[in-house]
């Protein structure tokens, strides 16, 4: 039997495991995207801070708004992680 015949059966047998590795995928993805968006943050702070008044405020708005999608894609992201792996302990 091939290796990747052999793989794929296990994983038929198995289906608590599939599931469990890919809410893992998607809990690093999500944990991911939260702390670069964090570090992403605390570095605009600092080019902030040496923009003039008209031009920080411009760019503050739209720093925010692009945090706030990468926070909630995130949070989609640990959420649909949760649910699969809640999902894999009924099986």
């Amino acid at each position: 039997m091939f290796p990747l015949q052999a793989a794929w059966l296990y994983y038929l047998e198995n289906p608590a495991l599939v599931l469990n590795g890919l809410a893992l995928f998607f809990a690093v993805n999500g944990s991911w995207l939260w702390i670069a968006t964090q570090v992403r943050s605390s570095l605009g702070r600092q080019r902030l801070a040496t923009l003039p008044p008209s031009e920080s405020e411009l760019s503050l708005n739209r720093d925010q708004r692009i945090n706030r999608l990468f926070y909630s894609v995130g949070a989609v992201c640990l959420g649909l992680a949760t649910l699969l792996s809640l999902t894999s302990t009924q099986l």
